[in-house]
C-alpha cells in the first residue's frame, strides 16, 4: 500500500520523543484521512453503478428577459444625447417613452433613423441585446416622421420547441428539456453537459435573444 506523504521511514525510526512523536502521529493521521477518503469514494461510486444512489438532476432556464432598468438608462442617455447634439437642433427630433413602448420623431426620415441609432447605441452600451427590440419603418404623420418602439420578452411556445430540438438533437444525451410557460428548463445529470448545451445554444443564429438563469 505504502507510506502516506510525510510518514518516511526516518520520521518513524527516529528519537520517539519530543516532535518525533507529534511528527509520527501527524503523519499517520494523513495517512488515514486519506485512505478513509479513498474507501468512501469507492464505495459511494459503487453504489451509484448499482443503481443505490443516485445523483440530483442539476438544471439550468433559458429565459429571454428584458433588464428594465438598464433599458430606461440607456433612454436616458439617448434623451440627453439627442437635446444636446448639434446635429439634432431645430429638427424636432425626440424620444419620448411611454410604458414599455417608445417613441421617435424627426422633420426627416433620416433624421427618426439618426434618433433610433441613437437609442440602439445606448443599449448596446448597456448590454441590452437589440434582439429584444422591435421598431417600425418611418412614417409620416402630418410634417412629422414617427418610428414605434416595443421590446420582445419571453421565449414563445414555437421557440421554445425549436430550442429543445436543436438540444435533443445536437447536444449530449443525457440532457432533458422541459417547457415551462416561457421559460425551456433543461436538467441533466452532468454539470459538464449542461455547460456544453449553453455553449450549444449560444452558438446558434437565433432571431430572440437568451439568457442562462437558475443553475443549479
Amino acid at each position: 500500500m505504502g507510506l502516506a506523504k510525510g510518514w518516511t521511514n526516518q520520521s518513524a525510526t527516529k528519537n520517539m520523543g519530543g516532535s518525533g512523536i507529534y511528527e509520527c502521529s501527524e503523519s499517520w493521521a494523513q495517512f488515514t484521512l486519506q485512505l478513509r477518503s479513498v474507501e468512501y469514494v469507492n464505495s459511494r461510486n459503487s453504489l451509484i453503478d448499482k443503481g443505490v444512489f443516485k445523483l440530483a438532476d442539476s438544471s439550468f432556464d433559458i429565459v429571454s428577459e428584458v433588464d428594465h432598468m438598464e433599458v430606461d438608462n440607456a433612454f436616458n442617455q439617448a434623451d440627453r444625447e439627442i437635446a444636446t447634439r448639434f446635429d439634432f437642433k431645430n429638427t424636432d427630433s425626440k424620444i419620448e417613452k411611454s410604458g414599455e413602448k417608445f417613441l421617435i420623431e424627426g422633420q426627416s426620415e433620416e433624421k427618426a433613423k439618426a434618433v433610433l441609432e441613437v437609442f440602439k447605441d445606448k443599449l448596446i452600451k448597456r448590454q441590452v441585446s437589440l434582439k429584444h427590440l422591435e421598431s417600425t419603418d418611418p412614417e409620416l404623420s402630418g410634417k412629422i416622421y414617427k418610428i414605434s418602439c416595443t421590446l420582445k420578452e419571453g421565449i414563445s411556445t414555437e421557440n421554445a420547441k425549436k430550442l429543445a430540438k436543436i438540444i435533443r438533437d445536437e447536444g449530449p444525451k443525457s440532457v432533458k428539456t422541459q417547457i415551462q410557460g416561457e421559460t425551456l428548463r433543461v436538467t441533466s445529470k452532468s454539470r459538464d453537459d449542461l455547460q456544453d448545451t449553453m455553449a450549444l445554444v449560444k452558438g446558434q443564429k437565433l432571431d430572440f435573444a437568451v439568457q442562462f438563469t437558475n443553475y443549479r
